[in-house]
C-alpha cells in the first residue's frame, strides 16, 4: 500500500493557503529569485473573475497574496514563463476568452498583449489550453473548442533598462481535431521546438511537427470514443506521455514508438481525475489528483508490467482540481481544491 504522507520530521511538511474563491488554474513561478511563488486564478460562473500572484514568506512561514487583478470569465489555465535564468522579463500567461499576456512586478500585474485569432469577427471561440515552449519562450500554443490550434509567435525585447513591449502574432493555425481541441502540450524530443501534441473531444491524441504540418500522426484513440480532457509528457524521457479521458479514474500512459496501445495504466483512484504532474527530475515518478480528495505518487519503472498502486498517497480537505509538481524544486507538489491551495513537501 501506498504510505500516507504525513509531517514528518522538524521541517513544515504542508502550507496552505486560503483564497477568497475557489481555485481552479494554478502554476509555480520559474524564475530563480521567485521561490515559493504561484499564480491562482477563481472559478466564479460570472464574466468577473480573478488571478492572485501568491508568495510564501520564508520567515512567517505564511503565504501572502501579493498582488491580485480581475480577468474576465475564469482562466483555463496560468502559467509562468518558463524562463530558468531570470533572463526575460517577468510575464505570466492566462487562456480563458483569449490569451493574455501579463507583466508581474512586486506591486501590481498589468496585460502587455491580448492574443485574438479572430480578428474578423464579433465571436470569440473559448481558449481550452495553452502550453508555453521550454526551449523557445517565444513560442505559445493554444488550443480551442473551435477545433484548431494556434502557434503564436512572442516578440519580448531584451531587457535594456528601458520598458520593452510585449507583442504576439500567429505564426500557424491548424485544425487538430475533428471536434473540440482540450490541451494542448510542447514535446522535448526532436530539439523541444517544433513538436507538439494535443487531445481533444474526438477521443484522440495527436501529434504534430511544426516543420511538416500537412500531417499528424494519430498516437492513442480512447476505446469508447471519450473525450480526452488533459496530456502531459514526460519532463525526462519524450517518449511518455499521459493522458485522461472525461469523468474517467484512470490515467492512460502512452509510449510514442507504440501507438495506440496503452503502456500503463493507473487506475487506483475513485473518483474522475482532475490532474496529471510529471516529476521534473524522474522519468518514472507521476502524480496524480481526483475528485476522490486524493493526490497520488506513481512509480512506473516497472512498465510494461502492471502497476498496482502509488508509492504515496495524500488526501486532501476536498475534490483535487489541479495539480503542479514545481520544475525548479522538485521536492515540492502544489494542488488545489475548494478555495485552498496547499503545496507538499514530497
Amino acid at each position: 500500500m501506498a504510505r500516507e504522507m504525513s509531517l514528518h520530521g522538524k521541517r513544515k511538511e504542508i502550507y496552505k493557503y486560503e483564497a477568497p474563491w475557489t481555485v481552479y488554474a494554478m502554476n509555480w513561478s520559474v524564475r530563480p529569485d521567485k521561490r515559493f511563488r504561484l499564480a491562482l486564478g477563481s472559478f466564479v460562473e460570472e464574466y468577473n473573475n480573478k488571478v492572485q500572484v501568491v508568495g510564501l514568506e520564508e520567515e512567517s512561514s505564511e503565504f501572502i497574496c501579493r498582488n491580485t487583478f480581475d480577468h474576465p470569465y475564469p482562466t483555463t489555465k496560468i502559467m509562468w514563463i518558463p524562463d530558468t535564468k531570470g533572463m526575460y522579463p517577468d510575464l505570466l500567461a492566462t487562456s480563458g476568452d483569449y490569451l493574455r499576456i501579463w507583466r508581474v512586478s512586486d506591486t501590481d500585474t498589468r496585460l502587455e498583449c491580448l492574443l485574438n485569432n479572430n480578428k474578423n469577427s464579433d465571436f470569440c471561440a473559448p481558449l481550452t489550453s495553452f502550453d508555453w515552449n521550454e526551449v523557445d519562450p517565444n513560442l505559445l500554443g493554444t488550443s480551442s473548442i473551435d477545433t484548431t490550434c494556434t502557434i503564436w509567435g512572442l516578440e519580448t525585447g531584451q531587457v535594456l533598462g528601458r520598458v520593452n513591449l510585449v507583442s504576439g502574432h500567429v505564426k500557424t493555425q491548424l485544425i487538430a481535431h475533428d471536434k473540440e481541441v482540450y490541451d494542448i502540450a510542447f514535446s522535448r524530443a526532436g530539439g523541444g521546438r517544433d513538436m507538439f501534441a494535443s487531445v481533444g473531444a474526438d477521443g484522440s491524441v495527436r501529434m504534430f511537427d511544426l516543420r511538416h504540418l500537412e500531417h499528424s500522426t494519430i498516437i492513442y484513440e480512447d476505446p469508447q470514443h471519450h473525450p480526452l480532457l488533459r496530456l502531459c509528457w514526460n519532463k525526462q524521457d519524450p517518449n511518455y506521455l499521459a493522458t485522461m479521458a472525461m469523468d474517467g479514474m484512470e490515467v492512460v500512459i502512452l509510449d510514442v514508438r507504440v501507438p495506440c496501445t496503452p503502456v500503463a495504466r493507473l487506475n487506483n483512484h475513485r473518483a474522475c481525475v482532475n490532474g496529471i504532474a510529471w516529476a521534473p527530475h524522474s522519468s518514472c515518478h507521476i502524480c496524480t489528483a481526483a475528485d476522490d480528495h486524493q493526490a497520488l505518487i506513481w512509480d512506473i519503472q516497472q512498465m510494461p508490467r502492471a502497476i498496482e498502486d502509488p508509492i504515496l498517497a495524500y488526501t486532501a480537505e476536498g475534490e483535487i482540481n489541479n495539480v503542479q509538481w514545481a520544475s525548479t524544486q522538485p521536492d515540492w507538489i502544489a494542488i488545489c481544491y475548494n478555495n485552498c491551495l496547499e503545496i507538499l513537501r514530497v
